[in-house]
């Protein structure tokens, strides 16, 4: 019987397992063994270059741009995407009018499509029939007009704001269901103790909120540094690569170039960054609690 009961489990999640085995272990194998080859990605020939195709990232300036552009959305999500959605949050939290017609709205651009919503603001920010501008010289401000997109003064900043816009429903749902799980007679207690509301705060508030803060950031991080959907309908890694992130400089190397060898190389050493910034992240989190 005992035999019976763990073949019937096995056979359970043998499904689940063949498909994670096909979908994300065996092409995980396959890329890490690409990065080691010269590969066209057409022809069955594939030169064994080694090291090669790693050691040209270290000398490739536009990756190491890529990198670093990537980074300073990745920052201003981190923060003003991040406390916008905390402020949000809270105040839904509180008893406030509407609130669940704000929470409705509030979630609303996160299931929002990536190509639509960049076609969208691709249109509001044009330089020449755009919205933006249009409201911006109706308002009495003309020396404001831009050419958002197409600057390179403002493309990347210009992206990284629309992409905290686009995003910031989820971390805004992730700290609401955290706030709702804090016991109210906390807050009583601390009210009862002669806490004001920034007391309340920061010494109830904010400790409980600490292991919600440390998920929303990790996953903030992993996702803003691989956008890649609405930077490519926006504006294509342009002008001139200065809105060029990793995931649109790999693409670029498998179709531009044909080297999907060097591709796969900074695939590899792109998740092997991903995965130290959030060990980092983590480990000065756990001191923080601690």
């Amino acid at each position: 019987m005992k035999l019976k009961a763990t073949l019937e489990n096995y056979a359970l999640v043998a499904p689940a397992v063949l498909i994670f085995s096909i979908f994300y272990i065996i092409p995980f194998f396959s890329v890490l063994q690409l990065g080691f080859y010269d590969w066209d990605g057409i022809l069955p020939t594939k030169i064994f270059v080694g090291w090669s195709n790693f050691k040209e990232i270290f000398s490739d300036r536009i990756w190491w741009q890529s990198l670093w552009q990537s980074g300073y959305i990745t920052i201003i999500a981190l923060t003003f995407q991040n406390i916008l959605a905390f402020l949000l949050a809270w105040a839904c939290d509180r008893e406030i009018r509407m609130k669940n017609f704000y929470r409705l709205i509030f979630f609303i651009p996160p299931v929002l499509s990536e190509v639509v919503v960049g076609l969208v603001w691709q249109w509001i920010l044009n330089g020449n029939y755009g919205i933006l501008n249009s409201w911006l010289v109706h308002f009495g401000h003309p020396d404001l007009v831009r050419n958002w997109l197409s600057d390179p003064n403002t493309a990347l900043t210009t992206v990284a704001i629309v992409h905290c816009w686009k995003g910031f429903g989820w971390g805004f749902l992730l700290f609401l269901a955290g706030l709702q799980t804090i016991p109210r007679e906390l807050y009583e207690a601390a009210r009862v103790d002669g806490a004001n509301a920034w007391e309340s705060f920061k010494n109830v508030t904010a400790p409980l909120m600490i292991p919600v803060v440390v998920m929303v950031g990790i996953l903030t991080i992993l996702g803003t540094m691989q956008v890649f959907v609405l930077i490519y309908t926006m504006t294509g890694g342009g002008p001139g690569y200065h809105t060029e992130v990793p995931v649109l400089r790999i693409l670029a190397s498998m179709r531009g170039s044909s080297r999907f060898g060097y591709a796969c190389a900074q695939g590899i050493t792109f998740g092997v960054i991903l995965c130290a910034i959030s060990f980092v992240q983590y480990l000065v989190s756990k001191k923080a609690r601690n």
